[in-house]
């Protein structure tokens, strides 16, 4: 069964810093990717980077954050980090990771359960 974790929401202080890390287990495959993606209460969720777990191919779906975060895997520890910085007001969202199990799919089909970023001074 595959499950997914997230962790590292929290409170911070607008141009500050902050690192998510998202467990993934139970899926055997090499070729899947992982995607973070935010929701703010009200809106659509948005995708904000995604990473292919064979080869570490990135994409950022959500140019505001081009030059601010930073997808990134661990192969060791099955983690998949989304580093955030220059935070700014309206990056305040709750960060999901999901996986698909086909890098070319439009379609996630495991999620985690959200972890809060609130940036706020």
């Amino acid at each position: 069964q595959v499950q997914l974790a997230e962790s590292g929401g929290g409170l911070v202080q607008p141009g500050g810093s902050l690192t998510l890390s998202c467990v993934a287990s139970g899926f055997t495959s090499d070729y899947y990717g992982i995607g973070w993606f935010r929701q703010v209460s009200g809106r659509e969720r948005e995708e904000v980077a995604c990473l292919r777990w064979s080869d570490g191919t990135v994409f950022y779906s959500n140019p505001s954050v081009k030059g601010r975060f930073v997808i990134a895997k661990d192969n060791v520890n099955d983690t998949v980090y989304l580093r955030m910085s220059s935070l700014k007001s309206e990056d305040t969202a709750v960060y999901y990771c999901a996986l698909k199990t086909f890098w070319f799919s439009r379609d996630y089909e495991y999620w985690g359960q959200g972890t809060q970023v609130t940036v706020s001074s």
